[in-house]
C-alpha cells in the first residue's frame, strides 16, 4: 500500500481555524457559581466558626496560663530568697550570704523552671489544636513515644548528666568560685553547666567533670572553714606557761589585719590532744573564712614557733631523737698483750711442762 492511499483512507486533515476564541462565561454561569459557593459556605460556616473559636480559646488559655505560671515561679524564687535572708540575719550569717551568688542561682533556677513550664504548656496547646482539626494524634504520639524511648536508651548518660545538673543547681550544692572535691577531681569551680562542671586544679589544669559521674561533693567554700594546729612540746614543759604563750599569740594575731577579717571567731586553745612518754600535743583551733584555713594555719605556726623560741619552750617535731652515747672502744674489753702469747719467748718455754725422759734399753 502506498503513502497516498493511506492518506486518502485517513481523510483530509482539518485546517486550523483562525477564528476560534475562548468561551466567555455568561452572566447565568457566574450567578450559578456564586450560588454554589454561597450554599457551600452556608453549609460549613458553623463548623469553621466552631473550630476557629475553639482554637482561639485554646491559644488564649495557654497564653494566660503561661504568664500566670511564670509569674508564680518568679514570686516563689523571691520568697525563697527572703526566707534565706531572714534565717541568716545574724552578723555571721550576713557574711556567709553571697548576694551575687544568690542572684545567679535564682536566675538559673527560675530560667529552668520557666522553660520547662513553657514547653509543657505550649506542647499541650499544640496537641489540642491539632485535635481540634480532627487530626489523628495516635500515630504522632506513638512515634514520639518510640523516638523518646530510642533517645532515652541512646543518650541515657546525657539525660543523667542533665538531670544531675538541674538538681545541683536547685539544691545549691556549689557555685562559681567555690572550691570543691568532686571525688574524680578537685579545684575551684569556674563554670557550672547542666551537663558539665569545669574545675581549675591546683596546678592550673582545667577538669571537665560530667555531672552524672559525681557521686559525692565536698564543698570547701560554704559556711566556714576550720584551722587546726597541733603543737608538740617536750613532756617536761610547764603547761600553764605553754597555754599563756599560746593565748598571747592568739590575742595578738586576732587584733591585726588582715587576720581579723579572715578569722571568723577567736583562736582557741583546746588543750592537750595527746600525752606521750617524751612529748605532749596541744591543739589550737580557729574558725576562718572559707578557703583561708591553710593561710591561717601557716601564719599561726609561724607565730607560735617565734613565741616559743622567745620563751624558751622546746618544740618536739615528729619522733624524738635518741640520746647519743659515747662511742664504745672495741678494744676496751681486751686484755693487755702478754709475753706468754709468744710461744718462743723464754717465759713460755719456762712455763711449759717438762717432757718425760725417753726410756733406755738394757741388754743382758
Amino acid at each position: 500500500m502506498s503513502l497516498s492511499a493511506v492518506l486518502l483512507a485517513v481523510g483530509p486533515s482539518p485546517a486550523p481555524s483562525d477564528s476560534e476564541t475562548p468561551r466567555v462565561p455568561s452572566l447565568q454561569d457566574a450567578q450559578e457559581s456564586a450560588t454554589n459557593a454561597a450554599g457551600w459556605v452556608e453549609q460549613n460556616w458553623s463548623t469553621w466558626l466552631a473550630i476557629g473559636l475553639r482554637v482561639l480559646l485554646i491559644v488564649v488559655i495557654a497564653a494566660v496560663l503561661r504568664v500566670f505560671v511564670r509569674r508564680a515561679i518568679t514570686k516563689l524564687i523571691d520568697r525563697m530568697n527572703r526566707t534565706v535572708q531572714s534565717v541568716d540575719g545574724s552578723a555571721l550569717g550576713g557574711l556567709l550570704v553571697n548576694v551575687e551568688r544568690r542572684r545567679q542561682r535564682s536566675q538559673a533556677i527560675g530560667s529552668v523552671l520557666r522553660s520547662v513550664a513553657s514547653f509543657l504548656i505550649i506542647g499541650t496547646a499544640a496537641l489540642m489544636i491539632l485535635g481540634t482539626f480532627q487530626i489523628n494524634l495516635a500515630p504522632l504520639l506513638a512515634s514520639a513515644g518510640v523516638a523518646g524511648v530510642a533517645i532515652g536508651f541512646g543518650a541515657r548518660n546525657l539525660v543523667t548528666d542533665f538531670l544531675s545538673g538541674v538538681f545541683m543547681i536547685l539544691e545549691d550544692q556549689y557555685g562559681v568560685g567555690d572550691t570543691i572535691d568532686a571525688g574524680v577531681a578537685s579545684g575551684e569551680v569556674i563554670e557550672v553547666g547542666l551537663r558539665v562542671t569545669k574545675l581549675r586544679g591546683e596546678g592550673g589544669e582545667i577538669w571537665y567533670v560530667r555531672n552524672g559521674e559525681v557521686k559525692r561533693i565536698g564543698n570547701l567554700s560554704q559556711g566556714w572553714a576550720t584551722a587546726n594546729v597541733d603543737v608538740t612540746v617536750h613532756s617536761g614543759e610547764d603547761l600553764d606557761r605553754v597555754k599563756a604563750t599560746l593565748d598571747e599569740v592568739a590575742e595578738k594575731m586576732g587584733a591585726e589585719e588582715p587576720w581579723n577579717e579572715l578569722l571568723w571567731g577567736p583562736i582557741e586553745v583546746l588543750g592537750l590532744d595527746s600525752v606521750l612518754l617524751d612529748s605532749m600535743v596541744v591543739r589550737v583551733t580557729a574558725k576562718t573564712m572559707p578557703g583561708k584555713s591553710l593561710t591561717v594555719e601557716r601564719e599561726l605556726r609561724w607565730r607560735i614557733k617565734r613565741a616559743f623560741d622567745a620563751a624558751g619552750i622546746r618544740i618536739v617535731g615528729g619522733a624524738t631523737a635518741p640520746v647519743e652515747e659515747q662511742p664504745v672502744d672495741p678494744t676496751a674489753g681486751m686484755a693487755a698483750p702478754s709475753v706468754y702469747a709468744n710461744a718462743t719467748s723464754p717465759q713460755s718455754a719456762a712455763a711449759s711442762p717438762l717432757a718425760p725422759p725417753a726410756p733406755t734399753s738394757t741388754t743382758k
